[in-house]
């Protein structure tokens, strides 16, 4: 029995100029240093997340790149959901990369652009509007603490130009890890 080994890759990426839900997918998306997605509502050195602007609107943006891992997808059809990359507001869909095992500041390599991982994504109200019942599906609750399953953020460190079947290579910061928290 031949043993297939999955190379960790994007699947999709997504964009959208105002603030909405879902993200078109996009043949490819350019990175800007310090920003985030060019051409996306979330592009900025300050928060730009409508929430946390009305919370702080000075402060960092830890959410330049919204990244889920196509896993994710392949488990809410298992429980009757369809979910597609971009619909649930994501810049980036993965394959193979375990996303939400990274620690806090784990980079990803994909092409020249270089994105710092500084979070998990708290899924929101406006998921149950997508599709009623998929909040509950985004937490899991199976152990001490519930944990986010809706994938997670980051910062551009390097730009560059990102499109479906680019190569993810995955480099952790130096231990001691921290676990990711809600950003």
């Amino acid at each position: 029995m031949t043993q297939t080994v999955q190379i960790p890759s994007v699947v999709a990426v997504s964009r959208a100029r105002g603030h909405r839900f879902s993200k078109p997918n996009e043949m490819s998306i350019r990175l800007l240093e310090g920003l985030g997605v060019e051409g996306d509502a979330h592009l900025g050195v300050t928060v730009q997340h409508s929430y946390h602007v009305r919370k702080n609107p000075h402060a960092p943006n830890l959410r330049q790149v919204h990244l889920i891992h196509a896993e994710l997808f392949d488990e809410l059809a298992l429980a009757g959901f369809d979910v597609k990359p971009g619909e649930i507001g994501e810049n980036v869909t993965t394959r193979g990369v375990a996303l939400l095992d990274l620690p806090t500041g784990a980079r990803l390599r994909i092409g020249a652009a270089v994105i710092e991982v500084t979070g998990l994504r708290s899924p929101c109200s406006q998921i149950d509007k997508f599709q009623p019942g998929l909040m509950e599906r985004l937490i899991d609750r199976s152990g001490p603490q519930a944990r986010m399953k809706s994938g997670v953020m980051g910062v551009v460190i390097a730009g560059g130009d990102i499109a479906p079947g680019d190569a993810i290579d995955v480099e952790l910061p130096p231990q001691p890890h921290r676990p990711l928290e809600k950003v």
